[in-house]
């Protein structure tokens, strides 16, 4: 094999051993992988402020003729999910189709770098993810759908999404006219333009459904669903004055909602028995609403400052009070030299502004910025593993990348299914965001080559190695009918999807790792060419 002559930072790299630079390369990929679900718990939160957003609305009373003031939330249930939670957390993948479509620019043939991630993701989402959320609730606690009928469109959107992919890379006609959309192996124009319009409609169909508009909705009754996206947080208001950690005193202040001060940011989300935060001072970080003493203008600015100065000033905190108090030495210095891992990640991810700000907009678009900073760099070092190793970029985009890129998706429906009162969000999150890998992750890189060989060269887009991929859709379609099946088949026993006795939850959890591995390695027998 020749030596591999690329290098991510110094042209030294090059005169290391090949062993230690894969070493090295994977190190640095795994330690990218941390980021991710690092920014995963800002990004939650401020996902989270901006769903909660409400408006005032002024309705006339019809009999009394009065002005009757209501507040109405400006996010719908549904499309927050479709597109906030799915779309924010599939972002790493679509950031990283999209990074290796530009590189590719210009290329007959499409980078396979983005196309193996998103359909590896589909297989992580579903089966490792799922495993995570069904053993998330308390023993003995269930939570289930409420909403079946709203579900039931996602899920259809999920695998058609996959279905289309297939008829893409596998379709052909002989007719000319029809010749120039279907043919194997091969995007065009049109095809990737029909990819990233169908996630409008799926948007619109869900809409649709959770209004149960006529004719174009399931006929399906909706179970009790909580109001909020998340359970509602009870401020507590007090004319006494507040201290936070610098001695300043600000009138009204929110309670931490878990009542620990503590937001796990990593693994654990929301755990109260965990010491680590990126939000420690959850108790001095929200305004009261409602509260008799408002705070003014320039007492909100002072605060949000002095919040923001707080996340650095936690950033490099090894050891919190609580973890003093532990007696076993090894359980602290693992806790320790953990944080001492996390400390440079907290550092640049304190630049993140307080959720508060702007209904939790700037933080929610600055997560999203840093996710796409972290995926540039994924994808520079599977280069680099991929040109030192030699083995095939579609395999490590199929197992690696797509494992480490979706741990926002499991981060963001394991806080689902642990804050929430139902499974919808926890479960939704997964089906709309394998549709949003689809026909925005594949859809939008593809529509950018495709566009530029149309206008360039008056040439599709060519597919390498279409059929590995192809391949991969087929085991995934029977895999994930074992999966959805015993979804079902827990609703008719037990009543819901997540939860339940801890052993009948730990043998589905362990069910549905078995599926992801025979995914992974069927997938990669057939793009290895053993089968």
């Amino acid at each position: 094999m020749e030596k591999c002559e690329a290098y991510l930072l110094f042209h030294g790299e090059i005169s290391l051993s090949s062993w230690l630079r894969t070493f090295l390369y994977c190190l640095g990929l795994a330690y990218c992988f941390v980021g991710l679900s690092a920014i995963t718990a800002r990004f939650f939160r401020s996902m989270e402020n901006v769903v909660k957003h409400s408006r005032e609305v002024v309705e006339i009373d019809p009999h009394t003729k009065a002005e009757v003031v209501r507040r109405e939330k400006v996010w719908n249930y549904t499309i927050a999910d479709i597109s906030l939670l799915a779309f924010g957390t599939s972002f790493p993948q679509i950031s990283l189709a999209t990074i290796d479509a530009i590189r590719n620019i210009g290329n007959r043939y499409a980078g396979g770098l983005g196309p193996g991630t998103l359909v590896g993701s589909a297989a992580f989402d579903l089966f490792p993810i799922h495993a995570v959320c069904v053993v998330v609730p308390k023993a003995g606690e269930l939570k289930k759908i409420s909403d079946l009928g709203v579900w039931l469109v996602e899920l259809f959107w999920s695998f058609w999404a996959y279905i289309w992919l297939y008829i893409i890379l596998e379709a052909s006609s002989s007719d000319a006219v029809l010749c120039r959309i279907w043919s194997p192996s091969v995007i065009t124009l049109w095809e990737a333009l029909l990819t990233v319009l169908q996630y409008g409609l799926l948007l619109a169909h869900a809409y649709a459904q959770d209004k149960r508009w006529p004719y174009v909705s399931l006929p399906m009754a909706r179970g009790e669903r909580p109001e909020e996206w998340v359970p509602e947080e009870t401020p507590l208001c007090s004319n006494k004055n507040n201290t936070n950690v610098y001695g300043q005193q600000y009138p009204d202040i929110l309670p931490d909602p878990e009542g620990s001060g503590n937001v796990v940011d990593i693994f654990s989300i929301h755990s109260n028995s965990e010491l680590d935060s990126d939000y420690r001072n959850l108790s001095s970080s929200d305004i009261a609403v409602g509260c008799s003493n408002e705070p003014s203008s320039e007492e909100t600015d002072y605060w949000f400052l002095a919040t923001w100065k707080q996340q650095f000033l936690d950033a490099i905190v090894l050891e919190r009070p609580e973890s003093r108090k532990l007696e076993n030495i090894i359980i602290r210095g693992a806790r320790i030299s953990w944080q001492l891992l996390l400390t440079p990640w907290r550092l640049v991810f304190a630049l993140v502004p307080p959720y508060q700000i702007a209904h939790g907009w700037i933080a929610f678009l600055c997560s999203l910025a840093f996710i796409s900073g972290i995926a540039y760099v994924v994808t520079r070092l599977t280069d680099l593993i991929s040109c030192v190793t030699g083995i095939n970029p579609y395999v490590i985009a199929l197992t690696a990348l797509a494992s480490g890129t979706s741990w926002p998706d499991l981060v963001a429906s394991k806080i689902a299914a642990e804050r929430q009162l139902t499974a919808d969000s926890a479960i939704a999150n997964i089906t709309c965001s394998n549709s949003v890998n689809i026909y925005v992750g594949i859809g939008v890189p593809w529509l950018i080559d495709t566009a530029y060989n149309f206008l360039v060269y008056k040439e599709p887009l060519r597919i390498e190695n279409a059929e590995g991929l192809s391949f991969s859709l087929l085991v995934f379609f029977c895999t994930s009918v074992g999966c959805i099946g015993v979804l079902v088949f827990r609703r008719l026993t037990l009543g819901a999807e997540l939860g339940g006795p801890r052993i009948w939850a730990w043998l589905t959890s362990g069910y549905f790792m078995l599926l992801w591995v025979v995914f992974v390695v069927l997938s990669s027998l057939r793009i290895c060419g053993v089968i």
